[in-house]
């Protein structure tokens, strides 16, 4: 039976952020991507997420390459905006 790959990924605005997703889970495509350039191959993303498939993984992983600049772009914001919150939690003692 044919599989719709276009299907797997699902943007819901009250889900992760309005993040895209794998559909049926809160796993987003910002996830996998973050795993995968932590050296992570999509063996190893399956076995942190066993409830995941290859097809699954691999989505992402073509979404991702498709649309790498934005998406590392959107990641590196948020390593940004996380490093700020600390340094302000921090500066107000509560190290």
């Amino acid at each position: 039976m044919p599989v719709d790959l276009d299907a797997m990924l699902v943007i819901t605005p009250d889900a992760c952020g309005g993040r895209l997703r794998i559909d049926g889970t809160r796993i987003t495509v910002h996830r996998i991507a973050t795993l995968y350039k932590q050296g992570k191959t999509a063996a190893s993303i399956i076995q942190s997420y066993p409830h995941l498939s290859y097809a699954q993984v691999y989505v992402a992983l073509a979404y991702y390459h498709e649309n790498q600049a934005e998406i590392d772009a959107e990641l590196l914001a948020m390593d940004l905006e996380y490093e700020r919150l600390k340094q302000l939690h921090q500066g107000q003692g509560n190290a």
